[in-house]
């Protein structure tokens, strides 16, 4: 699978809350502060493998349509990827 610039972008700034986390922690900011920081991570995280899951169905159901082997196959591993990240 193609990882476009903006899937990578996504992740670099996520990077970069990790890191800012990891100085508050380093700072003894107050917790409430640190986990509305974490929250805000893992909405970005699952906003990351919602649009990878979803570009790569898009693919993988084009290319089968295109080669004439369309299944339902594929919809169910999407299925599957999607309760596996949560």
């Amino acid at each position: 699978m193609e990882y476009n610039q903006q899937m990578k972008n996504r992740l670099r700034r996520i990077e970069g809350q990790i890191r800012g986390v990891l100085g508050m922690m380093e700072q003894q900011k107050d917790c409430k502060d640190v986990v509305n920081q974490l929250s805000a991570i893992r909405s970005a995280v699952d906003k990351v493998i919602l649009y990878v899951i979803g570009d790569n169905m898009e693919r993988c159901i084009r290319d089968e349509l295109q080669s004439g082997h369309a299944s339902d196959s594929v919809i169910q591993e999407t299925i599957d990827l999607l309760m596996k990240s949560r």
